[in-house]
């Protein structure tokens, strides 16, 4: 995400009621510039490579308030289990996760629009939010090296 694309973070943590501290900027900082979905621990190194001082801790909390915020988002994306985390977007997608390579893709589509509909109109049921995660190989992994 781009400097011109962030939220105001101290305004958001205000109108909120939190504090804003150095630990959640340099997280909200590290988060902002990751490429894609980051791990805590990937997130703890580039806090310490911007000068940022949080520990493991103190991120885990840090990311626990920018999602109570709807300012990120963390998805289990893998077979270990381990949350990721990326900036908080409005566009629901599909995870493409490739089992060789682990490379993350989101493919937004009418897809993930028509099962909310689906489902919120025939069967009644009130949508939060839909996280669908498909993995399979991507198009350098894939047999013969080559997309479909």
């Amino acid at each position: 995400m781009s400097v011109d694309e962030r939220v105001d973070l101290a305004e958001q943590l205000r109108a909120a009621g939190y504090r804003v501290t150095g630990p959640r900027r340099a997280v909200w900082e590290a988060l902002c510039v990751a490429d894609g979905h980051v791990t805590v621990e990937e997130l703890s190194a580039r806090v310490a490579d911007i000068g940022g001082d949080a520990d493991q801790a103190s991120i885990y909390r840090t990311l626990a308030v920018f999602e109570e915020l709807g300012l990120a988002r963390q998805s289990r994306l893998h077979e270990t289990g381990a949350a990721s985390w990326e900036v908080a977007h409005p566009d629901e997608h599909f995870h493409l996760v490739c089992a060789s390579c682990g490379e993350v893709d989101h493919h937004a589509g009418p897809l993930v629009t028509r099962i909310r509909e689906h489902l919120e109109g025939d069967h009644g049921f009130e949508v939060f939010d839909i996280e669908l995660v498909v993995t399979g190989w991507c198009a350098r992994c894939r047999p013969g090296g080559r997309a479909g």
